[in-house]
């Protein structure tokens, strides 16, 4: 009896098997397949029942990819969508740009590994290396390795942190209940003693920590990370930028994101915290137009300058 592959080693067999059988026009041996990639015909049938559930909305079966064996070759019909050349938009681009370029930061990661070499094609592709320098904002390498050390010993830490929003530093004690990047930024969710609540910290903005002799008990299953709560009210304004304030779309978290005749970005946001969008706004300075707002921001950017303007004067 075979032995049976484990769930990795599965799916790495079909992700080889399925663009190799596809590239001798869709059809090979049954024999050939399985010397190619090590396999006994029961492994094989494993590897292609995985495949058989890949394809893309609505997954009728005419976008569904087929592998199965018939007589004593295997067949592989590749959808129409998986054969035209994935085309990213710009933001997309980058967005998976720098994404990698965060998983790479974490310690230990190998630095010229399929990931590495993945994203010097896809930087070499877009022009990126030598057309726009990308700054990530990568969570410094001490304070990441303290956090994840502190989350699988289920200790306590003391940290202090930058409110973005507030413009302030705080020091606070948390239950660090795990640490993972999303959009290009590492995150740690924990459970905030100051705030007697479940929040979301960016790595990046801690400047110190220090891991207590306290325990806690964490959850047995935490929602799936998000750095604005589900389902919560807040309040949006949308902007029109121009060509020198685009950076916006791709540097935060937007609603709506479209791009305009007259090479203008219109650009939805939900606002947390109105100091946070009166500081853009004066960065942004004539780069930006207010479309529409919710009423509680009307004014955001002539209140900031007349207290800016206060200060200044006296």
């Amino acid at each position: 009896m075979s032995r049976k592959l484990t769930a990795s080693e599965t799916l790495e067999r079909a992700l080889a098997i399925v663009p190799w059988i596809a590239s001798q026009g869709g059809y090979a041996s049954v024999g050939e397949v399985c010397r190619r990639f090590d396999l006994d015909v029961d492994q094989l049938g494993s590897c292609l029942a995985t495949v058989s559930m890949v394809g893309v909305y609505p997954y009728t079966p005419d976008e569904l990819l087929e592998a199965f064996v018939e007589h004593d070759h295997v067949r592989v019909r590749l959808p129409e969508y998986f054969r035209r050349p994935l085309r990213l938009t710009p933001t997309q681009t980058f967005g998976l740009i720098a994404a990698g370029r965060a998983l790479l930061s974490v310690p230990g990661a190998d630095t010229e590994g399929p990931l590495a070499r993945a994203l010097g094609k896809l930087i070499d592709m877009s022009g990126a290396g030598s057309a726009v320098a990308i700054d990530i904002d990568t969570a410094p390498t001490e304070i990441l390795t303290t956090i994840q050390r502190a989350v699988a010993d289920h200790q306590q830490i003391e940290i202090e942190y930058y409110s973005f929003a507030r413009d302030v530093w705080s020091t606070r004690t948390v239950d660090p209940l795990r640490v993972q990047s999303l959009d290009g930024n590492w995150y740690l969710e924990a459970h905030c003693h100051t705030a007697s609540d479940l929040r979301v910290f960016r790595v990046d903005r801690i400047r110190n920590i220090s891991i207590l002799s306290t325990t806690f008990e964490p959850p047995t299953e935490l929602a799936p990370l998000a750095v604005f709560p589900e389902g919560a009210e807040l309040p949006t304004i949308t902007l029109d930028l121009t060509p020198a304030g685009a950076w916006v779309a791709t540097q935060y978290p937007v609603e709506d994101h479209r791009l305009l005749e007259d090479g203008t970005t219109r650009v939805t946001l939900a606002i947390t915290a109105g100091p946070w969008l009166e500081r853009l706004l004066l960065r942004l300075g004539d780069d930006a137009t207010i479309v529409s707002a919710d009423p509680s921001l009307v004014g955001a950017r002539a209140d900031a300058a007349r207290r800016v303007l206060h200060r200044y004067l006296r």
